[in-house]
């Protein structure tokens, strides 16, 4: 099976080929540019996987939460090529693919972790995952404090941006939290890992936004549509 997988939900752009047993991927952390840069990535591990668009078989995309602009980068991408190629769509959120991502980096929790996403405003993207990076609960956006409150007891590692603020907002309530890889983001390579991994595959993908976008209408562009 050949699955292409893509990413650009966060603060990196990720772009991966599986071919068989070989992985090709490509990241780099970026905060913005996404758009400019994922193209030109994509068309480089295609290149060096030496596979045609067209003989795809599976084509899988993150799809949030995260940034707005970005979500939709590699979901509109995904639509296009398989639109083009013919090949299955695959979906799953962008937090399960940073558990699987944590433990591909080494993590070993032990037990159950969260990933703790700092969506500002005093909020996080909270998942939590069992020992196995299998997703238990989420995605959910949230406060810390309320996120200490409802993390199981035995859970006591969080992975993210967002894992020190879940972890001084367990401390307050007595809970030991360890905070782990900070700048911990998605990976297409593991995307695709949890694709092959047997992952159905969809008629379309659609954005998961757990709140709404930042940017909004001006009321007379509002009063005109």
């Amino acid at each position: 099976m050949k699955i292409l997988a893509l990413d650009t939900s966060m603060g990196a752009c990720s772009a991966a080929v599986l071919s068989g047993k070989e992985l090709f991927a490509r990241q780099e952390a970026m905060e913005r540019g996404h758009a400019e840069a994922f193209m030109p990535m994509v068309a480089e591990v295609l290149a060096e996987a030496e596979i045609r668009p067209a003989a795809l078989d599976v084509i899988a995309a993150t799809t949030g939460p995260g940034s707005f602009t970005g979500v939709r980068i590699a979901i509109a991408a995904a639509r296009g090529l398989a639109l083009v190629t013919g090949a299955k769509l695959f979906g799953i959120d962008s937090l399960s693919v940073m558990a699987k991502t944590a433990l591909a980096e080494g993590l070993a929790p032990g037990g159950p972790y969260a990933v703790a996403v700092d969506a500002r405003r005093g909020m996080l993207y909270l998942g939590l995952f069992d020992a196995a990076g299998e997703r238990r609960e989420g995605p959910l956006l949230i406060a810390p404090d309320d996120a200490a409150m409802a993390l199981p007891r035995e859970l006591h590692v969080a992975v993210g941006s967002g894992a020190t603020l879940l972890a001084e907002a367990g401390a307050l309530r007595g809970r030991d939290i360890e905070a782990k890889l900070p700048e911990l983001q998605p990976s297409a390579a593991s995307l695709a890992e949890i694709a092959f991994a047997g992952g159905e595959t969809v008629p379309t993908l659609k954005p998961l936004y757990l709140r709404p976008p930042d940017a909004k209408p001006q009321a007379q562009a509002v009063a005109r549509s």
